[in-house]
């Protein structure tokens, strides 16, 4: 494999556990959600799964630190990427975004960094 297939693949790993564990929190909120939900229209006590509900508030507080922490390794990663002097790094899916916000297109790009003219 070359340079670039390796950071492509270890890219992908990143984008792909950062859609997992966004798509956890979202599943983790809508089971809390339901069981709210389902606890109201059963005309149970706010003592019903009191316990059950305490424990998915736990797994979406944890879920935000997963998060935080995936965000956080992106970050070390893309200054890693820098520091090895690899230029800058675009790998997209379609659904990622760029610095400016707008999504980034097409395959893996590595450019080199910029040198100033002596």
């Amino acid at each position: 494999m070359d340079k670039a297939e390796l950071i492509s693949g270890v890219a992908e790993d990143l984008y792909a556990t950062e859609k997992a564990i966004d798509a956890a929190l979202v599943q983790a909120t809508a089971m809390f959600q339901n069981m709210m939900t389902a606890r109201a229209e059963l005309g149970l006590s706010a003592v019903t799964f009191s316990e059950s509900q305490a424990k998915v508030m736990e797994t979406l507080a944890t879920l935000g630190e997963a998060r935080a922490a995936i965000v956080a390794t992106h970050q070390e990663l893309a200054k890693d990427h820098r520091r090895m002097g690899w230029g800058v790094f675009a790998a997209g899916a379609g659904g990622d975004k760029g610095e400016s916000g707008t999504p980034i297109q097409g395959s893996l790009k590595v450019v080199p960094p910029l040198r100033v003219a002596s």
